[in-house]
């Protein structure tokens, strides 16, 4: 369901570029991502081992699915099944882990629980309202969910570093995929020129040193992190890393798969503000996110991603100024740099990788 929810997203921005967008995916994207992120933890926990646990994650599933087709208008009259797609997900999340869980998680689930349901509540209630009282209430839904595991005791849990991991980093690869379906979509129907494939070129560059960014070191320097902190303490680096850190690298990434559809098929032509600041800007969003994951997991690196955040934001006039081509290339390149300096301080200091 990720590759359909972020395809739906990103689809949000395309079709009304502008700030308001980009509110509306983050107040969308911060629920949905929260409880998508509770499913990696309850799988983290409890194995899809029999047919009943396995019909409760269909379950939850369809309740995703129906959230994601809700998406493009759930600030036009498809709030309500947004909200009652979530509610499910929450409900089906919170009785699978009380149910099946361990000693433990069962208690954990059963202090978080309570405030899950009353986010579900304010995602239902938001549906039902339009204007500003909608925005209001899922951004509330959000913001309770961020402070939820400083309002009640989220020890308990058990987080398995090699599972975890290995789930947050299939959500970066589902998510560059949808820049790559971006590039195929934008050129639909386009005749084949020498122009179109140096675009294609380009943005398949794009995502790749995304993909780079993250996988040349950090899915391998963050899993050892977190295996390495003792289980009882590992529950708070695994969700400020993982689950915080990770909804600016996400958003990031869905901005970025915007800014490719809206500028690829023109790209010997300008672009407005909003095309050229979804795809720098998201490029820069991604940076951001990553320096918070160093930073949480003590990895070193942090302050560079930020530098390489405005470095790379910079890039957005050229869009505006010149044509979509121009920018896209700066962007590849300096992102192509930021990395490879990056990485090159890394392997000085005597690190290494599998990608390496």
């Amino acid at each position: 369901m990720a590759v359909f929810t972020i395809t739906q997203l990103a689809h949000v921005f395309v079709h009304h570029p502008g700030p308001t967008a980009v509110v509306q995916i983050a107040v969308m994207f911060g629920p949905i991502w929260w409880m998508y992120g509770g499913y990696v933890w309850l799988t983290n926990e409890v194995a899809p081992s029999s047919s009943a646990r396995r019909t409760w994650l269909l379950i939850g599933m369809f309740a995703f699915f129906v959230l994601a087709l809700a998406v493009p208008n759930a600030f036009h009259g498809g709030g309500v099944a947004f909200g009652v797609g979530y509610a499910l997900v929450t409900g089906v999340h919170t009785a699978l882990f009380a149910s099946a869980g361990g000693a433990s998680a069962s208690l954990a689930i059963r202090r978080i629980g309570p405030l899950n349901a009353l986010s579900a509540g304010l995602v239902l209630a938001g549906g039902l309202v339009h204007g500003v009282a909608q925005y209001g209430l899922w951004a509330a839904a959000f913001a309770l969910q961020i402070a939820t595991p400083y309002l009640v005791d989220a020890g308990g849990f058990v987080v398995r570093a090699s599972h975890f991991c290995e789930r947050h980093g299939l959500v970066i690869i589902v998510a560059l995929g949808e820049s790559v379906v971006a590039l195929g979509v934008g050129l639909a129907g386009e005749p084949i020129t020498v122009g179109l494939i140096v675009m294609v070129a380009l943005g398949l560059g794009l995502a790749y040193v995304l993909w780079w960014a993250y996988f040349g070191f950090d899915d391998e320097r963050g899993e050892h992190a977190l295996a390495a902190v003792p289980d009882s303490d590992r529950v708070r680096p695994a969700l400020v890393a993982y689950d915080y850190a990770f909804y600016p690298l996400l958003v990031g990434v869905i901005l970025t798969s915007a800014g490719i559809a809206l500028s690829i098929a023109h790209g010997h032509e300008s672009v407005g503000w909003p095309a050229a600041l979804a795809l720098s800007g998201g490029v820069a969003l991604y940076f951001v996110g990553q320096a918070w994951f160093r930073a949480t997991l003590k990895l070193p690196g942090a302050r560079s991603r930020l530098i390489g955040a405005v470095v790379v934001a910079a890039t957005a006039p050229l869009g505006v100024y010149t044509v979509a081509w121009i920018q896209l290339a700066a962007l590849v390149g300096l992102a192509f740099a930021v990395v490879i300096a990056d990485d090159k301080a890394i392997l000085r200091a005597g690190e290494h990788s599998s990608y390496a």
